[in-house]
């Protein structure tokens, strides 16, 4: 078989080589994945901002919660810390860097704490927790956190400068 080369118009057995698309590195390279870059705090970190109890309802078949309800939970957390602080109606711009490290069972109790980062001229960046209560076993473990980010916005909806 040919090699790809200007004499051959870039094709290798035939087929045409794709120009658009680059080469790239491998997704998944053979090398070992580095460490998380923080380790998981002992306790949760801000003011608590809501509490629930994990229902039937939102579970998948195996009694685990599905990821979306529980980043609602947060989300709702984080704007109430938002809303609270700009002193006016909030809305959602930006989620950044959830991962979720441990599931949700049915019966855990939720509890998302929240933590004012930045406030910017109409915005507010806020840290949100979201930790369980085992009822069962009497622990507490941080199951995700994240980044939000809120706008404060007017009755029309439109960006308004965060209150101080």
């Amino acid at each position: 078989m040919p090699a790809p080369s200007p004499e051959n118009n870039g094709k290798l057995a035939g087929k045409p080589r794709n120009r658009l698309a680059p080469a790239s590195p491998p997704l998944f390279p053979d090398s070992a994945m580095p460490a998380p870059a923080s380790p998981v705090p002992a306790a949760p970190t801000g003011e608590v901002v809501i509490r629930t109890i994990a229902m039937p309802a939102v579970a998948n078949a195996n009694g685990d919660i599905f990821g979306g309800w529980l980043l609602s939970q947060m989300d709702l957390g984080g704007a109430i810390l938002a809303r609270n602080t700009a002193l006016s109606r909030v809305t959602t711009v930006a989620i950044d860097a959830l991962t979720f490290v441990s599931p949700v069972s049915v019966g855990d109790t939720v509890s998302c704490y929240a933590s004012l980062e930045r406030i910017g001229r109409t915005s507010m960046r806020i840290s949100v927790e979201a930790w369980v209560h085992h009822f069962l076993t009497r622990t507490q473990v941080r199951v995700t956190a994240g980044m939000f980010t809120y706008v404060a916005i007017d009755a029309a909806g439109k960006p308004h400068p965060v209150k101080r």
